[in-house]
């Protein structure tokens, strides 16, 4: 079995950053640090290694042309009155949204079972447990009009994660250029 897997793309250093702090200001969140801010195409979990193998491989099929996205807004996911997870918005989605259906579609031509839950592309700024539901309102009415400057995604990546003490930490597999999907960008050796 590999350790946990899934297929996302890159924020840029500068907005991951910016991103990072933001999430550190919640008390009873556990914020997300710079280094591991993404966009979450599709999570695998633990699978078989010649699975991952194939699903490695099949990513290089994947065509889509490079696009731009942006920061837009803050949200919870949770109930109001038990917020679990604080994130960020990204917007215009609908090219992101492509790009997860076709590795969805790559995926199950792969026998790798669906989703059940509809696509909601975020970026996680922190964790919640025991945060004050009034706090993570009023953070969210205060930072709602949040944006970045607009980003370009030129690639995605199949990555591993890693669970410590210090929280998680991601380690990227295989990266996969958008526009010319036939070179992979790099390969990171264990």
């Amino acid at each position: 079995m590999t350790p946990p897997l899934f297929i996302a793309v890159t924020v840029p250093c500068t907005i991951a950053a910016r991103l990072a702090a933001l999430g550190g200001g919640i008390p009873g969140g556990r914020q997300v640090p710079a280094e591991n801010i993404h966009i979450t195409l599709r999570y695998l979990g633990e699978i078989e290694t010649m699975l991952a193998d194939e699903i490695c491989e099949a990513l290089f099929t994947v065509s889509h042309s490079s696009f731009m996205l942006k920061v837009s807004g803050v949200g919870f996911f949770g109930k109001r009155r038990d917020p679990r997870l604080l994130y960020a918005g990204v917007r215009p989605h609908d090219e992101l949204v492509m790009l997860h259906h076709k590795v969805e579609s790559l995926l199950l031509q792969l026998r790798v079972r669906p989703r059940e839950r509809k696509y909601h592309p975020h970026i996680t700024l922190a964790r919640l447990k025991g945060a004050s539901p009034h706090r993570i309102g009023d953070f969210v009415t205060a930072n709602n009009l949040l944006e970045s400057p607009p980003f370009e995604i030129r690639s995605f990546a199949l990555h591993e994660s890693h669970r410590r003490s210090d929280g998680s930490h991601y380690r990227m597999v295989q990266e996969y250029a958008l526009d010319n999907c036939a070179e992979g960008l790099c390969i990171v050796e264990p």
